[in-house]
């Protein structure tokens, strides 16, 4: 029983360390977009790509940028996160972030790539008019935009040189977490369980052997019914009683 007590904690701490990540996971919500032309409305005629990611730590009231490009026909002269559309995965709104561009973001390439942090409780982490807009507060703004982030209404937009309005662009769609992380917990919790099934069985087990008379212990019980049973069938081919069954 203390094996089993033993068993059951080790499997619930690595249950619980499994987790872990998870939780961190949950608190900072990733968001990925893939960036082309065909995505900007209207669309874009061009041969440039990129990928967009975006953590929102609501915990932290961080928000981390990593964005990398390469293939635009024009030289970007800024990018922003734009948000919110009226409608999910679609429309054009004005910028939410920082303006004319994010820090440091680089300008005049036509490929690059990009890896910043912002603290949301900043108002210089957004456009003053998107703080005006929502609430008059960086707090205001930081819900509105998680809101939009959630909802699938805000986009990451590159402009350039050849596109002033955009060249490519892309929604922003939460990450799912992976399957197989859930399944193993689950799997894991599944083995608590078939333990504690087996373990609550063996004390049964050993206490039935325990109540048993001491002659009797390691042999098979007969139930009555069966021993009526067999002593009928014997008394009707007329073998009697046998010597290891009672008399009736």
């Amino acid at each position: 029983m203390r094996t089993s007590r033993l068993l059951d904690a080790i499997l619930v701490v690595s249950f619980m360390l499994l987790l872990a990540p998870c939780a961190a996971i949950q608190a900072s919500i990733i968001y990925a977009a893939d960036l082309s032309g065909a995505n900007e409305s209207p669309p874009i005629n061009s041969e440039g790509i990129g990928s967009a990611r975006v953590d929102y730590d609501s915990t932290a009231r961080t928000l981390r940028v990593v964005v990398s490009f390469s293939g635009l026909t024009g030289t970007t002269t800024a990018a922003h996160i734009h948000c919110c559309t009226a409608d999910t995965f679609a429309g054009t709104v004005g910028v939410a972030t920082t303006t004319p561009t994010f820090p440091g973001f680089p300008v005049g390439v036509a490929s690059g790539s990009y890896d910043e942090t912002f603290d949301l409780s900043s108002a210089s982490s957004f456009n003053s008019s998107f703080i005006t807009a929502n609430g008059g507060t960086a707090d205001a703004a930081e819900a509105a935009l998680a809101a939009g982030l959630a909802n699938g209404r805000a986009y990451f937009n590159i402009h350039t040189s050849f596109a002033t309005g955009g060249e490519i662009r892309g929604f922003l769609a939460p990450v799912p977490l992976p399957n197989a992380v859930w399944l193993l917990g689950f799997g894991l919790l599944g083995m608590i369980g078939v333990t504690r099934r087996e373990t609550r069985r063996g004390i049964y087990v050993e206490r039935r052997r325990k109540l048993r008379p001491a002659s009797q212990r390691g042999q098979s019980i007969t139930p009555r019914c069966l021993v009526v049973l067999m002593a009928s069938v014997d008394r009707e081919s007329g073998g009697g009683s046998r010597p290891d069954e009672p008399s009736l």
